[in-house]
């Protein structure tokens, strides 16, 4: 079979490699979407994201998923030959204190598709653990089964920070977690959804979305548009997905009095000036997010139902052979790109 390799910054190859066995409980998937992650990116473009380094000469990436099962291993019992399936991309352990307390995220032994050393999926096939393969019902297409993946980040970030029926919620960065941290945020019932970015592509598709306000923060004073649409205020809710220094340092004078600031965007390792005056002042609460748990399953069922439209978030698509382009692209591309997919 066919896969893509990074080998070396900024360079993609294509090989031909074996295709994998379906092993004890494992399933092979041909696999037919596989979404360009914000991590993705940063290994092909700067050989690591945040802790987690490149060292191979050729590594994999790809951990946005979906495809249709074509092979039973031994012992599957809930899954047969042609259904299509969102791929959960972390195995965990299954004996740590995290996994056995339902926060199997935060297992320390994870092995997570594309995060160093383990192999990602830009493949035709892979053989994963049964249990991990979410089937996708009839009106579920496998391109927005991809999407679960970062989908399943913003409502694990949306139930970080208890997001209720009338809050009002601002989300620093327009990105595709900022979007899908949107959406899940308006399926928890938020009344009014404010989001910040420098690119007005992302604003335009955060619009398009169900963005109640949007604030271009190279073209405005961010803090006196948040005042602006909230009375002087602050937002109920703040969610920072971008990652970066700036927006995160924000994120306390942006917070209503007894709100909750959700940290989602992966930052960088050095440390970061931040007034906890302003936290203590406000008796605001801060939340982390790191992946996701126990929510394939109700993203799933959120996009089945119309709750949720996570397909739109997808602007560009190429082919495996032009996976190249499509991280430059990803990279390059300020305009008008939001969320870029390859099609196996």
């Amino acid at each position: 079979m066919r896969a893509a390799f990074m080998n070396g910054i900024d360079k993609m190859i294509i090989k031909e490699v074996e295709k994998p066995k379906a092993g004890k409980k494992q399933v092979v998937v041909k696999m037919e979407y596989v979404g360009i992650c914000g991590s993705d990116v940063h290994y092909f473009h700067s050989g690591r994201c945040g802790a987690y380094v490149v060292e191979d000469d050729e590594f994999m990436l790809g951990h946005e998923c979906a495809g249709t099962v074509v092979e039973l291993g031994e012992g599957c019992t809930n899954l047969k030959v042609g259904d299509r399936v969102a791929l959960e991309p972390g195995i965990t352990c299954g004996e740590c204190e995290f996994c056995k307390t339902g926060r199997y995220n935060l297992c320390p032994d994870v092995k997570f598709l594309a995060t160093p050393p383990v192999a990602g999926c830009y493949e035709e096939y892979i053989a994963f653990p049964e249990n991990m393969c979410f089937k996708l019902p009839d009106n579920v297409s496998t391109k927005a089964g991809a999407l679960i993946e970062p989908l399943s980040v913003g409502l694990h970030a949306a139930n970080q920070g208890n997001v209720s029926l009338g809050d009002t919620v601002l989300i620093l960065g327009g990105g595709c977690i900022g979007l899908v941290t949107m959406l899940a945020s308006k399926a928890h019932g938020a009344s009014t959804l404010i989001v910040a970015d420098l690119v007005d592509a992302r604003l335009e598709k955060a619009k398009e979305l169900g963005a109640t306000y949007v604030i271009n923060s190279g073209k405005e004073d961010v803090f006196e548009a948040v005042k602006r649409y909230t009375d002087g205020k602050g937002a109920d809710k703040v969610f920072e997905t971008a990652g970066s220094p700036v927006t995160i340092a924000q994120t306390p004078f942006m917070v209503k009095r007894g709100g909750t600031i959700t940290l989602v965007g992966l930052a960088a390792q050095e440390e970061i000036t931040y007034n906890f005056a302003q936290i203590m002042d406000k008796e605001a609460t801060i939340k982390s997010v790191f992946r996701y748990r126990n929510i394939y399953p109700q993203a799933i069922a959120a996009v089945a139902s119309g709750a949720i439209d996570v397909e739109k978030i997808a602007t560009h698509e190429f082919d495996l052979d032009h996976i190249q382009e499509a991280f430059e692209e990803a990279i390059h591309n300020k305009t008008d790109l939001v969320k870029c997919i390859i099609k196996i």
